[in-house]
């Protein structure tokens, strides 16, 4: 379990995250009071999310990108610097093993990941070296993680933009002092409601050992289908060109009219008293009601009601059947 506390814990109502429900977020704030209105604020592009419990890795070295390059499953051999891109590690059967986004600065390629996952990509990273001119680091003890509803400029920081905001990498020792600057701080809750209510799946959480990016809808943001040759590419090139993957990423709608609990990740999710799928993460939004996102047999009928945990559950689709 991680013994991290990140010092925005000390502002005013931070409320911390209890790790018997989010092990992966263990040290930043669960919200600041008002965990709603946090949401409504992020959504009108207002405010920040301490993210700082999340991996920060950076690869230097002149062959840094094309050696990247052949390992991930995104197109990075010509990424010009403040190009952001997701990519995943595959294993050798094309099963996921990490998700992150990275940036190259012109200098050094950085690297924002899972905090619980950033040990075993660093070591797989870091065995594949071989005699290239490269280094990999893990720098998460000097660089912080943190994001923003919108494109920003944050001094002396590394940013990544995305299509839903953007991260920025900041030095760990000042984040206490720049936060005073960035206006009201939201907590977890709020950033994964976001999350959720856009359909992005989170690895460790809507995958599991069998995933393929094919089923949670990474194949059309975090794989390259023109590029050569990198670990698991004969299982995406194959389920593309001539399979369907076996399970299908859906939004849940769950039934807001019961006082049940929400969901915990990997509750079953059933149709006709059979399994057919699991849950992946659940929150209550501020306009949505209760949602989750869950991993489904691909096969099950797209109007089929579920249930979880009892409760009755509509799905959105995300990826097509």
């Amino acid at each position: 379990m991680s013994t991290y506390r990140s010092p925005l814990l000390d502002l005013p109502d931070a409320v911390a995250i209890d790790p018997e429900l989010d092990p992966h977020d263990v040290g930043v704030a669960w919200h600041y009071a008002d965990p709603l209105g946090e949401q409504r604020r992020l959504s009108a592009g207002e405010g920040f999310v301490d993210l700082s419990q999340r991996g920060v890795l950076a690869v230097t070295g002149s062959e840094r990108l094309s050696w990247l390059h052949s390992l991930i499953s995104q197109h990075v051999e010509n990424l010009e610097p403040g190009q952001a891109r997701q990519g995943l590690v595959l294993s050798p059967h094309g099963h996921v093993e990490h998700h992150f986004w990275l940036v190259d600065d012109g200098a050094t390629t950085w690297i924002i990941t899972e905090g619980d996952r950033r040990a075993d990509l660093l070591a797989f990273l870091d065995s594949m070296r071989f005699m290239l001119d490269v280094a990999v680091a893990d720098v998460t003890q000097e660089w912080a993680v943190v994001w923003f509803p919108g494109r920003v400029d944050v001094a002396d920081a590394v940013v990544v933009d995305t299509d839903r905001g953007s991260y920025a990498l900041v030095a760990r020792a000042k984040l206490n002092e720049l936060a005073q600057t960035w206006g009201a701080p939201a907590g977890i809750w709020a950033f994964e409601a976001l999350r959720i209510a856009a359909g992005e799946p989170r690895v460790g959480l809507e995958t599991d050992h069998k995933t393929i990016a094919h089923e949670v809808g990474w194949i059309e943001t975090a794989v390259h289908l023109n590029k050569g040759c990198y670990r698991g590419q004969e299982t995406v090139a194959r389920v593309h060109n001539l399979g369907k993957p076996p399970r299908r990423l859906v939004m849940l709608h769950l039934d807001g009219s019961t006082q049940a609990h929400l969901p915990q990740h990997g509750n079953e999710v059933m149709l006709n008293d059979k399994v057919i799928g699991f849950v992946g993460s659940a929150t209550h939004h501020f306009e949505l009601g209760p949602i989750a996102l869950a991993v489904v047999k691909r096969a099950v009928d797209v109007d089929a009601v579920f249930q979880v945990n009892g409760v009755s559950a509509s799905q959105e689709i995300l990826v097509q059947p």
